[in-house]
């Protein structure tokens, strides 16, 4: 990140400057920044998710286009613009040399947060070589969000810092920056780092990749201030950086209640926590059943709504958001609490109704898997040792579906140690981990029966919302093509462009999936989604024909 005394960049050719620390993004929103990118249709787009997902946030940067600001460090002296819609290819020089870069280890662990780093300990304790793969320059994932500068850690984050220096400290390599693009048979990993091309052929492979958060798609989800409760998160945790003066968190679960008080206490104006599940007090057998599995996390999560209130917070259930208007000077919210309208002036909208699997990489190498309905999202079909279909090919995390990050660090040992054992090392059971498991599925059952609410569907959702926020396609353009003979997911793509946008199907692919199984009386399971190919996130070319060298000189079968 930037330096101790931080830095100076130009912004559409206006000077800024960002703390040290500061992503590249923090910085122009704390500036009052909002709009970063120009959409083929005029319209504006800005940090969305906040870990690289969704390709909202590109910028120029120095004449190179397709710079995630979200995942960017500002130097001195850089000179950012907003993307437009066509980039100009003649202004672009060559692809700038790279290194092509070869690893072999052992055991290789894709995802540095919870169970990765839990994985990479217990097999470097073992004995094996290990290397972490993380896209991230910090590692420690979404639960465990490092601070990017000298701030005053909380517990959760000196939790993730003590799991960092664990997984090191056995002997773990950790290698940040690492964008994995392509995985095939063998394992093989192809992946870009900079400017540089890696060829990654381990033995085992532990994908632990995590989930992404699944928005409520409303009309207007798409606008500048828009973003997911993560996003914010990572804004105030890492950069120590406010979404906006006027917040509002909607959609459900137990993380927007977390960010709505990290973020009061940071001096955001909270102005509502609209939650859809309707109130836990309806929901005692279920609220007492995660006291019974753990009265540590259930304290915590008491403690928390005490906090909320006190800060006198409005928490409102059975509430939702309906639509976000672009406004003067901000945004105006519409919502629905209990059957009654009401409009809240805003600077920030943080949505969270839950989160999708980051199982690209298992359904690329050929991991077989169930539908959850409950949760809906496909879930690998796995061992007790966390073993997938495919052999020396484990999972852990919440990339099999959501779990939470008890539950990850313990399916992470288990992991670990049964790939080193494979490859001979000698290992002790972790039998923690078993009961710390057992306790945390308990928990997580538990706490989502508090949180149950209706399914989201397409049938509500007006026709002017975007499905496809990346290629701009709206619910009555899908509707229209459906009406005309689209008949199934592929064909649907075809003929309105869904999911051939930069996030490559992860917000509306989904949503699209359950739609089309349920018009043809078909059960949901993986066949449903958009097929999964490689690249799985955008890539330079310069690395592609990197991989393809590597690939003709080592005469595998990847490609």
């Amino acid at each position: 990140m930037a330096d101790g005394a931080g830095c100076r960049f130009t912004f559409e050719g206006r000077p800024f400057s960002a703390r040290a620390g500061q992503s590249l993004a923090a910085a122009l929103i704390e500036a009052g920044e909002r709009g970063f990118r120009e959409t083929a249709k005029g319209g504006e787009r800005s940090v969305f998710c906040g870990m690289g997902v969704c390709q909202d946030c590109l910028v120029e940067v120095d004449g190179a286009p397709n710079v995630r600001a979200c995942m960017t460090a500002p130097r001195e002296g850089m000179a950012v613009r907003r993307q437009s819609a066509a980039v100009d290819l003649t202004r672009l020089g060559p692809a700038p040399e790279g290194r092509l870069i070869e690893e072999a280890p052992e055991i290789a662990v894709l995802g540095g947060g919870a169970g990765g780093l839990s994985a990479a300990r217990a097999a470097a304790e073992a004995g094996a070589d290990v290397l972490v793969i993380d896209e991230r320059g910090v590692a420690g994932g979404q639960y465990y969000k490092q601070a990017a500068a000298s701030f005053a850690l909380d517990a959760q984050q000196r939790e993730g810092g003590a799991l960092i220096a664990a997984a090191t400290a056995a002997g773990a390599r950790l290698l940040s920056g690492v964008e994995v693009w392509g995985a095939f048979e063998g394992p093989v990993l192809y992946a870009s780092r900079g400017t540089d091309a890696l060829v990654i052929r381990p033995k085992r492979l532990i994908v632990a990749t995590g989930a992404y958060e699944r928005p409520a798609m409303v009309p207007g989800w798409q606008l500048p201030g828009v973003m997911t409760t993560g996003a914010a998160q990572t804004l105030w945790r890492s950069y120590r950086t406010l979404p906006g003066e006027r917040v509002l968190v909607a959609g459900s679960g137990p993380l927007n209640a977390q960010v709505a008080l990290e973020l009061a206490r940071g001096g955001a104006r909270v102005v509502g926590l609209l939650e859809r599940a309707p109130s836990p007090l309806g929901r005692l057998k279920a609220a007492m059943a995660m006291v019974a599995a753990d009265p540590r996390l259930a304290a915590k999560g008491l403690a928390m709504m005490a906090a909320l209130f006190a800060r006198r917070v409005p928490v409102q259930h059975d509430a939702r958001l309906m639509r976000v208007d672009a406004a003067p000077g901000g945004l105006n919210v519409t919502v629905d609490v209990a059957g009654t309208t009401a409009v809240h002036g805003v600077d920030a909208v943080l949505m969270n109704d839950g989160f999708h699997p980051s199982n690209e990489v298992l359904r690329l190498l050929g991991a077989t898997f169930a539908w959850d309905a409950q949760f809906r999202q496909l879930r690998p079909h796995r061992t007790e040792r966390g073993e997938t279909s495919v052999p020396g090919l484990f999972a852990v995390g919440d990339c099999c579906g959501l779990g939470g990050a008890p539950a990850a660090v313990a399916e992470g040992a288990i992991a670990g140690a049964a790939a080193a054992s494979d490859l001979g090392h000698t290992v002790a059971a972790p039998a923690w981990a078993d009961r710390q498991l057992a306790r945390a599925r308990r928990f997580q059952e538990a706490l989502w029966t508090v949180y149950a609410h209706g399914a989201e569907g397409l049938a509500d959702v007006p026709g002017e919302t975007l499905l496809c926020r990346c290629e701009e396609v709206s619910v009555a353009t899908l509707d229209a093509a459906l009406a005309e003979g689209a008949g199934d997911i592929g064909a649907a793509k075809r003929a309105t462009r869904i999911g051939m946008g930069r996030c490559q199907g992860r917000y509306c692919g989904p949503l699209l999936a359950a739609l089309m199984a349920e018009r043809r009386g078909e059960a949901m399971d993986e066949r449903a989604f958009f097929a999964p190919r490689p690249p799985i996130k955008p890539v330079a070319i310069s690395s592609v024909l990197a991989a393809e060298a590597a690939h003709v000189a080592g005469d595998d079968a990847a490609v």
